[in-house]
């Protein structure tokens, strides 16, 4: 791809990150630290003990993140299907239950850059099975199911281009 296209796929990803909830975002980048090894989490994102027994949770939660890449089925294969898909889908109940990720569009930016390109196909699984699990509110429950759009729960095909734009930490400026 030209660098004009992808320039303007990095600028489509960076509007589609600015429309997500100021929650969404933190979150989003915190998960990127987390679970990129990018930066220690506890240091840049942790503002109270809550906070660090959340991150604290989260890296336990994705010590499967690296298994989970390299696990993703091949083709239409059923083989290795339960062990990923119920993997993915806990992990992804993990992050849902954090009420942080309001909707479908959040989580599937956060886990293309979390698990790759190749695992889109399967976050629209993921993210249901987990948002229909009773650990997560009623209401809340409800919320993230009718979030997920019909094109999005049947896609007949999916885009293998990594993503471009990985949103970080910014310090804010003493004034």
């Amino acid at each position: 791809m030209n660098s004009a296209g992808t320039a303007s796929l990095t600028i489509a990803e960076l509007r589609e990150f600015a429309g997500f909830t100021s929650g969404e975002q933190r979150y989003i980048k915190r998960s990127l630290d987390v679970g990129l090894g990018r930066q220690d989490a506890f240091r840049l994102w942790a503002r109270d003990a809550a906070e660090t027994a959340s991150i604290r949770s989260q890296y336990i939660a994705y010590q499967d993140l690296r298994g989970l890449r390299r696990e993703l089925p091949a083709g239409e294969s059923f083989d290795g299907l339960e062990a990923f898909i119920g993997k993915l889908v806990r992990v992804t109940a993990f992050d849902l239950s954090q009420e942080r990720i309001e909707c479908f569009s959040a989580y599937r930016f956060l886990y293309e850059r979390l698990l790759g390109p190749k695992a889109r196909p399967w976050l629209p699984a993921a993210f249901c099975g987990a948002a229909a699990l009773p650990q997560i509110r009623p209401n809340r429950r409800k919320g993230l199911l009718q979030s997920i759009s019909e094109a999005a729960a049947t896609a007949p095909g999916w885009s293998t281009r990594a993503p471009s734009f990985f949103p970080d930490y910014v310090e804010k400026e003493a004034a």
